[in-house]
């Protein structure tokens, strides 16, 4: 749902460029005229050539009220970490052509200064302006109004039209990327947002029903019964186990806080979080959301309700980075509490080094005797490239060895929660999404869940 805001416009006349510099021109002529007295005539005549040029300038901006008009239509909240799409509407109600310089007074949260448009409106035209804003960070963003600066073909001076109205936008977890996943879904293109064909194991444990045999079926699934009541070869189809409990448990510790081309680990957390609950209810699955710092804060029971999906995107959207430390055992304790079946318990969070671990080593074990656990965690990509690159220097040796230190402790990481039957996910922030839902499907492939 689209809407549009509109308010009557205020308005301002301004001195145009082309005006000052008609008048240096005229000023020089005067100053010359002292010393070439011929020039003093052309020096008069623009001066008053000026005057009345931009008497007759304004006198056409000002002889319709309203002149130009333009609206802003926009989606009513918007996606984090997307390009969101923003349209301006001109209208050109002038009997002759204008120019328009078109600013937007968008949140300054942006900290965008190219938010400037030229247009040419030719009499009674209309023109539609496009542009997009990627938030980074959940919450209200306000758009201010829209500053039109417009000229006739005499350009001595601007009206200033203010359009629009402000609003407040409400930035939510990335809807538009779940929007995407559910069109692939439906056309069978998964594959082209990097989603991998998993090679299933074996048969799955649920009957779905018996169909006629075509060429490529598997022979072991041939129903020799049916086949005999028929007179024709009939074979048993299977289905993924449904009804399984997903949950994203999201760490919302300080560790969480660090950012990847201008999102927190915790925002691209979210939105993988909201992409995975979609694909799992899709699948028949029940997707359910936990979330934890130094307290067990959001519980929402798995479910695969028709309205799940909006209960799990008002609950992401106000969730926020705490600055301690995230206390496992509390989550340990509650989990036992709320969850009781057998369930995938997903939970994203970061570790900076074994030590960071360790600690929590012993309640994700804990957890993992009850459930399975996938913990996801992630690969700083720029330290990679860092590391790959060329030394020279003996300092440049020096900050390799590190970078590949701290390379080395996320693998060996990932080495030890398997030792302990933990399943495990290192992954760069900007194919979270991608490789969890990979990882999803590969783990029900292989009825690990």
């Amino acid at each position: 749902m689209n809407f549009q805001f509109r308010i009557p416009n205020i308005e301002r006349m301004y001195l145009s460029r082309r005006f000052y510099l008609s008048c240096f021109i005229v000023i020089v002529l005067l100053l010359c005229g002292y010393f070439v007295p011929l020039l003093f005539v052309p020096g008069k005549t623009g001066v008053v050539a000026i005057l009345a040029a931009a008497v007759f300038d304004g006198w056409l901006l000002w002889k319709k009220k309203n002149g130009v008009d333009a609206s802003r239509t926009c989606a009513p909240r918007f996606s984090n970490g997307d390009g969101n799409p923003v349209r301006i509407a001109l209208e050109n109600r002038y009997l002759y052509p204008v120019h328009v310089d078109v600013t937007d007074e968008i949140p300054v949260v942006f900290q965008r200064r190219d938010i400037l448009f030229h247009a040419d409106l030719a009499p009674g035209a209309r023109k539609e302006i496009l542009y997009r804003l990627r938030p980074v960070t959940r919450g209200a963003y306000r758009f201010g109004h829209i500053r039109l600066f417009v000229t006739t073909r005499l350009g001595m001076l601007e009206r200033r039209y203010t359009c629009g109205e402000p609003v407040d936008i409400k930035v939510y977890p990335s809807y538009l990327m779940l929007h995407r996943y559910e069109l692939m879904a439906i056309s069978n293109n998964l594959t082209e947002l990097g989603i991998k064909r998993i090679r299933r194991i074996g048969h799955h444990t649920e009957f779905e029903h018996i169909k006629e045999y075509v060429k490529g079926d598997d022979y072991r699934t041939i129903n020799w019964k049916a086949s005999a009541r028929r007179h024709q070869l009939m074979v048993n189809t299977y289905q993924d186990e449904r009804s399984q409990q997903i949950y994203s448990i999201i760490d919302k510790g300080r560790i969480m806080q660090s950012a990847f081309h201008g999102m927190t680990l915790l925002d691209y957390s979210i939105n993988a979080a909201l992409v995975l609950s979609f694909v799992a209810i899709h699948r028949e699955d029940k997707a359910g959301l936990i979330t934890f710092a130094d307290n067990f804060e959001t519980f929402l029971p798995a479910s695969k309700q028709p309205g799940q999906m909006q209960l799990i995107l008002e609950s992401l959207y106000r969730e926020q980075t705490d600055f301690g430390e995230s206390d496992y055992s509390s989550l340990y304790v509650h989990l036992n509490k709320h969850v009781s079946k057998r369930s995938l318990l997903l939970i994203y969070t970061n570790f900076d080094s074994i030590t960071g671990m360790e600690r929590q080593l012993n309640y994700m074990q804990q957890l993992s005797r009850q459930h399975v656990v996938l913990a996801i965690f992630f690969e700083n990509a720029e330290l990679k490239t860092f590391a790959a690159r060329s030394p020279h220097t003996g300092e440049d040796y020096f900050q390799q060895a590190i970078a590949e230190k701290f390379i080395f402790e996320k693998q060996h990481v990932t080495n030890i929660l398997r030792q302990y039957g933990i399943y495990s996910l290192l992954t760069t922030p900007d194919r979270l999404s991608v490789n969890v839902i990979n990882k999803y499907l590969e783990m029900k492939a292989k009825q690990i869940i």
